[in-house]
């Protein structure tokens, strides 16, 4: 699984937000925003916030149950629920927003 920071880094530019829109959006400063996606390791009232920042839930999942909720997730990654066809029209080519959620990227 890739590292939180990298899953930061990931989630801010697929929401097309620059590292300066961020600072502003969870208060931080740049510099300490900018070794958050370079280091990682933040504290987790500074996760909590800067997750809350990029439209993220944190969540902790028992490891007994990981398997269940990785197929939950790929199950729900093949078949749109209502309120995604209606957002999200078939003709916009968008990516599935699941895609590499709890895998590891090479």
């Amino acid at each position: 699984m890739s590292s939180i920071h990298e899953q930061l880094r990931a989630r801010r530019k697929a929401l097309r937000l620059k590292q300066e829109d961020m600072t502003l959006k969870v208060g931080m400063a740049r510099q300490q925003y900018q070794r958050l996606e370079a280091e990682g390791n933040p504290r987790l009232d500074t996760l909590e916030l800067v997750a809350k920042g990029l439209k993220l839930e944190l969540m902790l999942i028992p490891q007994e149950k990981l398997q269940a909720v990785r197929e939950l997730l790929s199950n729900t990654a093949n078949k749109p629920s209502s309120t995604e066809t209606e957002q999200t029209p078939s003709s916009s080519g968008a990516e599935n927003p699941w895609k590499g959620l709890l895998e590891d990227e090479a």
